[in-house]
C-alpha cells in the first residue's frame, strides 16, 4: 500500500557551504578550522567541491526542474566575517543576496543554517565552542544575518552540534582531533545549547516574522540485548549523543536522569561535570518556549552492549566495509545485531529508527511545534558510465530503495501523530565530505568533479514523482 504525504509537506534537498561552494580562498573569505587540518592531512582538498559558489544558478534550476521545493543552504561565517568577529566582507554579503535571489527566481525556499561545521579559524584558535569569545561572536554574527537577509524566512542556528562536540573532543575525527575528553565534549554540548538559545531569543526580539530552529543528528539507540547492563549502556550512549541536546533545546531544562547519566560517564573517566549558570538555564527555558521547529538528521541507528575496557575507535572514512570500531570507556560498545544491512561505511539501514526518533520527539518533547527531517540519504560508490552524454541518466536503484524505506517511516510517524512538515534529502548534489573526500556520493545529481558537469540520477526522477504527487510509490 502506497503512503500518502500531507499536501503541504515540503520536499527539499540539503547542502552545506563548505561541502558545495568550493572557492575557499576567493573574495576575501577567511580560513576555517578545516583548512589547515585538511592541508596537513594531505588526503583531499575542499576545492573545488561542487563549485556551488559559481554554479548555484545551475543547481537551483535543477532543483526547480526535479521537484525540490526547498534547499538547505548554510552561510559560510568566514565569507561575511573573515576573522569571525572582525570587519565585514561586503563581497560575501553580496554573494548570499545573489544566492537567495536565485532561490526566489527558481521557486525554491531557502532554509538557512548559520553554522554548519565551519568555525572561523581565529575563533577555533581561541577555543571554539569552549570559548566565550566564540559564543559571543556567534550571537553577533547571527544578529547581523537576521537584519541583513530579511528575504530568509527559515533559519537554523547550528547543524548537528553533537557531531562537532563528539568528533572534536571524544572521537577525534574533526579538528582539533582530541579523543577521550568527555569533559570538553559535554561542556561544548551545553555551550552549544546556550548559544542556540541566545540566538533564538535574539531572533524573536527582532519580530521579523520568520521561523527559527536547530538541527540535531539523532541516532536512535537500542540495547543490544535485554540484559540490564546493555539497557544501561544504551541509556548512557543516548545521553552522550542525544539526550543532553534534546533536553536543552527542546525542553529547556536538563532532566535529573539526563544529568545523572552524564555524571556517570564523566566519573568513569575521572573528569569533572560541565558548568552552568542560572542565566544560561533561563535562556534555555525561554528559547524552548519560542523556537518554531526542530530538524532531525537521521541516517542510522545504534545498538549498545556493556563494555568495561579502554576506549577503542576506528572511523571508517574510506568505505572499507566492516572496519568500524566504537567502544567507549564508561559508556559501552556498539554492536550490530545479525540480519541488519549496512552501507559500505558501516551505517546500518534501519528505517524503524527514523520512525522511533520522530515519535520520541512527539511523545517526550511537547513544546516542539513542528519537525522537519533535515537530512537523510545514503552514500554510495558511484562512477560516471563510459560514453556518458549530458542526457545520460545514472542508475541508482539502491538510493531509491533507501529513500522509499525512510520516507515510508516518516509517513508512518505522521500517521501516528508526529507533526513532520518536510523532508530534505542529503544531498542535493554530490558534494565534498569532511572525512571521506569525494568518494562517498549522496546526491540526486551526479557531479563529475573534474569537469563540474552535472548528470541526473534516477533518484531525482523518483524524487520529482513523490514531490509532484505526495505519494510514495510501492
Amino acid at each position: 500500500m502506497s503512503h500518502r504525504l500531507p499536501k503541504d509537506f515540503i520536499m527539499g534537498g540539503a547542502t552545506a557551504a563548505y561541502q558545495v561552494e568550493g572557492a575557499t580562498q576567493v573574495d576575501g573569505k577567511g580560513q576555517v578550522l578545516w583548512d589547515p587540518y585538511l592541508a596537513a592531512q594531505g588526503r583531499f582538498s575542499p576545492d573545488p567541491a561542487a563549485d556551488f559558489y559559481h554554479r548555484y544558478e545551475t543547481d537551483l534550476a535543477l532543483s526547480e526542474q526535479y521537484g525540490v521545493q526547498a534547499v538547505r543552504l548554510s552561510i559560510a561565517w568566514s565569507r561575511l566575517f573573515p576573522t569571525g568577529d572582525g570587519p565585514v566582507e561586503p563581497r560575501g554579503v553580496d554573494y548570499y543576496h545573489q544566492v537567495f535571489a536565485a532561490c526566489r527566481k527558481h521557486h525554491v525556499e531557502p532554509f538557512v543554517t548559520l553554522h554548519h561545521f565551519d568555525t572561523p579559524l581565529t575563533l577555533q584558535a581561541a577555543g571554539g565552542w569552549l570559548s566565550q569569545r566564540m559564543l559571543d561572536a556567534f550571537v553577533k554574527y547571527a544578529e547581523f544575518c537576521f537584519k541583513e537577509f530579511p528575504e530568509v524566512k527559515y533559519w537554523i542556528t547550528i547543524n548537528e552540534p553533537t557531531s562537532m562536540a563528539i568528533q572534536q573532543y571524544s572521537r577525534g575525527t574533526f579538528p582539533p582531533g582530541e579523543t577521550g575528553r568527555f569533559d570538553k565534549t559535554f561542556q561544548a554540548e551545553h555551550n552549544q545549547n546556550v548559544v542556540h538559545a541566545r540566538i533564538v531569543n535574539a531572533y524573536k526580539r527582532l519580530h521579523l516574522g520568520g521561523q527559527i530552529g536547530v538541527v540535531h543528528a539523532l541516532q536512535t539507540v537500542y540495547p543490544y540485548s535485554d540484559d540490564p547492563a546493555d539497557v544501561h549502556a544504551a541509556a548512557l550512549q543516548d545521553a552522550y549523543e542525544n539526550r543532553l541536546y534534546l533536553d536543552g533545546t527542546l525542553a529547556g531544562a536538563y532532566a535529573p536522569e539526563t544529568l545523572a547519566l552524564v555524571q556517570e560517564i564523566l566519573a568513569a573517566n575521572g573528569q569533572p561535570m560541565f558548568k552552568t549558570t542560572p542565566e544560561e538555564l533561563d535562556a534555555l527555558d525561554l528559547a524552548a518556549h519560542q523556537q518554531d521547529f526542530v530538524g532531525v538528521n537521521n541516517y542510522f541507528s545504534k545498538w549498545l552492549r556493556a563494555y568495561d575496557g579502554a576506549s577503542e575507535m576506528h572511523h571508517n572514512g574510506t568505505g572499507a566495509k566492516g572496519t568500524s570500531v566504537a567502544r567507549l570507556h564508561g559508556i559501552g560498545e556498539e554492536k550490530l545485531p545479525a540480519g541488519i544491512e549496512t552501507t559500505d561505511w558501516d551505517w546500518p539501514i534501519y528505517p524503524q529508527g527514523m520512525h522511533d526518533i520522530l515519535m520520541r520527539i512527539h511523545d517526550q518533547y511537547p513544546l516542539v511545534p513542528a519537525i522537519y527531517v533535515t537530512e537523510n540519504g545514503i552514500g554510495l560508490k558511484e562512477t560516471l558510465p563510459d560514453g556518458a552524454t549530458p542526457a545520460t541518466v545514472i542508475a541508482d536503484p539502491k538510493r531509491i530503495d533507501y529513500l522509499k524505506q525512510y520516507l515510508d517511516a516518516v509517513a508512518t510517524a505522521i500517521d501516528d501523530g508526529a507533526n513532520v512538515r518536510g523532508y530534505f534529502v542529503w544531498s542535493l548534489q554530490d558534494q565534498f565530505s569532511w572525512t571521506n573526500g569525494y568518494s562517498k556520493r549522496y546526491g540526486l545529481f551526479f557531479i563529475d568533479f573534474a569537469t563540474q558537469a552535472r548528470y541526473v540520477k534516477q533518484s531525482a526522477h523518483w524524487f520529482k514523482q513523490v514531490s509532484d504527487t505526495h505519494v510514495i510509490p510501492d
